[in-house]
This record gives C-alpha cells, sequence and structure tokens, in this order.
C-alpha cells in the first residue's frame, strides 16, 4: 500500500458536466481510501491511499512535484515523521533528557553547598530567581523566544501561579538547607498524592482503582523513609512536604485559569512570567527574613571563618544558573512529549538525583532507608503508568 497526497485548491472544485463521456459505458471503478485534512490556508490536503499500483504509478509519474511537496506538508501537519527525521528528533529529545539531568544534579550539588555555609534560604532563592530574569530578559532581547502578550483577564491567574511557584521552590530551599539531599527528593516524590487530592477537591475528577492503587506504595516508602532517615529534620520533613502542596496547587491551579487557549500562555513564556514575579515577590521578604547579608563586613567575617567567600560567590551564580536553566529544559521537554512521558522522566530524574547526591555528599543510608526511598520511587513511576489507562466510559 502506497499513500500520496494531492494540494487542491477550493476554487478549482467546481463541479462541471461531462457531457463527452459515453454514458453508456461503465467505467471500471478504482477503489480509494479518502482522507481530508484541513489546514489554516485556503487550501484542503486531500491524502489518497491507493489499492492500484497502476494508479499509484501513473499519479507519482505526472504529478510527482506536486505530490512530493503536498505529501511532505501533509507529513509535517499530521506530525508524521520519516525515517531520519524520527532520529533526529529522538537523538534530540534523549539529549534534552540527559541535559536536564545534569543541570538537576549540578543544581542540587551546588545549592546544598552553598546552603551549608550561607543558611539564609530566603536570599538564596531571591538570587535565583534573579539569575532567571536577567537570562529571561537576554532570552527576550536576542528573540529567542517571542515575548508574552499579557490579556487583563491572566493577570490574576498568573499572579496565583506565580505566588504558588514561589512558595514552592523558597520551602524546597529550606528543606535542601535542613535535611540531605536525598531525604528531601524522597518527601518529594509525595507530589502525585496531592495531585490525586486537589484534582478531587478543586477539578472534581474521579480518579481511577490503579492511580488510587499506586499512592499506597508512595506514601508507604516515603514514611519508612523517613523514620530511618539519620539526618531527619522536622524543620526539614515539613517544608519538603509543604513545598508538594505549594507546587501541585499550582499545577492544578494552571489548568483550572489557562482554560482559553486563545489567550493562554505558552509553556517557556509561562514559566518565564512566574519567574519575574515570583522575584519582586520574594525582595521585600528577604530584609524581613534574611536582612541584606552580601556586605564587606560580612565577607570578612565568612572569610575569617574560613569560608572561601569567592568560591561560595561562584557556586552561588552557578546554582542560579542551573535553577533556572533545568526548569527551563523541563518546560521545553513538556511541549515535545506528552504529559505521562514527562512524568516518567521526572521519576526518573528524581532516582537519578537521589543516587548521585549520596554518591556525592557520601550520605549514610541504611538497607531500610533505601527500601522505602526505592519503594516511594517505584510507587510514582507505577502512578505515571496508571495516569495512561483511561477509565472506562458510564
Amino acid at each position: 500500500m502506497e499513500s500520496c497526497a494531492l494540494t487542491l485548491y477550493r476554487s478549482s472544485l467546481d463541479f462541471k458536466p461531462l457531457n463527452h463521456i459515453n454514458c453508456n459505458t461503465r467505467p471500471k471503478v478504482i477503489p480509494i481510501s479518502i482522507n481530508y485534512k484541513t489546514t489554516n490556508s485556503n487550501h484542503s490536503v486531500v491524502s489518497f491511499t491507493s489499492y492500484s499500483s497502476f494508479f499509484t504509478k501513473r499519479v507519482h509519474h505526472e504529478y510527482s512535484p506536486v505530490v512530493r511537496a503536498a505529501a511532505s506538508a501533509a507529513n509535517e501537519a499530521s506530525g508524521e515523521s520519516t525515517g531520519p527525521a524520527k532520529v533526529g528528533k529522538t537523538s534530540q529529545l534523549a539529549a534534552m533528557f540527559g541535559v536536564w539531568y545534569l543541570l538537576n544534579i549540578y543544581f542540587n550539588i551546588f545549592n546544598k553547598q552553598v546552603l551549608k555555609v550561607f543558611p539564609y534560604p530566603t536570599t538564596v532563592t531571591t538570587c535565583q530567581f534573579g539569575c532567571g530574569t536577567l537570562m529571561i530578559l537576554i532570552m527576550w532581547t536576542l528573540k529567542l523566544h517571542p515575548r508574552p502578550k499579557l490579556h487583563k483577564s491572566q493577570i490574576v491567574p498568573v499572579l496565583m501561579l506565580a505566588v504558588a511557584h514561589t512558595m514552592g521552590n523558597l520551602l524546597t530551599n529550606i528543606s535542601l538547607g535542613k535535611v540531605a539531599v536525598s531525604f528531601t527528593h524522597t518527601i518529594k516524590a509525595m507530589e502525585p498524592f496531592f495531585t490525586v487530592v486537589f484534582s478531587v477537591l478543586l477539578l472534581s475528577e474521579r480518579p481511577t482503582i490503579w492511580v488510587v492503587s499506586s499512592l499506597v506504595p508512595i506514601v508507604g516508602g516515603v514514611a519508612l523513609a523517613s523514620f530511618t532517615e539519620a539526618s531527619f529534620n522536622w524543620v526539614g520533613f515539613g517544608s519538603a512536604m509543604a513545598s508538594n502542596v505549594t507546587n501541585q496547587s499550582r499545577n492544578v491551579l494552571s489548568k483550572m485559569f489557562m482554560v482559553n487557549k486563545e489567550e493562554a500562555l505558552d509553556n517557556i513564556n509561562l514559566f518565564s512570567v512566574m519567574t519575574i514575579v515570583s522575584l519582586f515577590l520574594l525582595i521585600p521578604f528577604v530584609f524581613l527574613l534574611d536582612g541584606i547579608k552580601f556586605t564587606p563586613e560580612y565577607l570578612q567575617f565568612a572569610a575569617s571563618q574560613g569560608v572561601n567567600v569567592r568560591d561560595v560567590c561562584l557556586r552561588f551564580v552557578l546554582s542560579g544558573i542551573c535553577f533556572h536553566s533545568y526548569q527551563q529544559v523541563s518546560y521545553m521537554i513538556l511541549g515535545m512529549v506528552s504529559p505521562v512521558t514527562h512524568a516518567v522522566g521526572n521519576c526518573v530524574k528524581r532516582v537519578v538525583v537521589i543516587v548521585s547526591s549520596v554518591i556525592f555528599f557520601q550520605t549514610p543510608v541504611s538497607p531500610i532507608n533505601s527500601l522505602g526511598t526505592g519503594l516511594a520511587l517505584a510507587g510514582v513511576f507505577l502512578y505515571s503508568k496508571a495516569k495512561r489507562i483511561k477509565p472506562k466510559a458510564a
């Protein structure tokens, strides 16, 4: 079976009487399948699937330039890719996942190193949003991505999303400053649980039995890991759990508010706007909670305590760059794959971050703690698979 496509303008579809055809002669009918595809232009694409090699050869012989051009446009419009193009897209996607994981690993390492010697998470988070804002302005100035066009109806929803985004990142940094990186990410494996809870409460969605079942190992694994965690701290545990609440409420709110596709921002611009708003939201709290710490007196005091100020400042900047970059790449991947595939990738990312942080910081991990962490991550993987199963229609 071979496929071809013809581009037909609507003005050429005028029917005319065919008086020159002998009506007594019964024409030979060639079975073909016609698929109409409309595009944004003023013409339609009609795809013919022919069951006759004679018809296919004749069409390709007489109309080969038109057929090839229209077939290419039809495949592009329908999302179909040829062999080399598909391989190239797969390679690009694999590279982006690798960059996503690598940036996340370095962010957690740099961030933990900074918070160990500079225990002011509000200032650290604000500087990270500042680095992200600078990178966003460069992106828009160089026209690497089109600038967003905000409507009045979007201001309140975006502001609410930015508040949740700010709280989620601030609480995560508070947790990272109090407990081990591996433990923070084990607790953050509870995100699917809060996703289901908020979806039921705010969106009136009914989860399937498979989704609910996948939450059991997640909750049990996090509880087991918490009971056996050497670096357990209630502030670190509570802030990580609270970050789950804020992050998942942000995701659910985005579903509630961004329903108008004509006015909705794309993923990159939505994240960019939230980052800029988060910066301005946090600046007043820096003065209220931490005060001004980057003063010559404070830096001299830190140096007298054996702190390499220059090295800390470098890691400070690198953590901000990695912080924004890994989230930007994550949103780019989300625009290329389905949400379920992105969730599976996020589960693998968490495994990679936990393992790499345990190795780098030489975090002591007991067998029971490892079992709890593995059980929670396995539950997250099952949750992402359960989301693929569609509920049966009543």
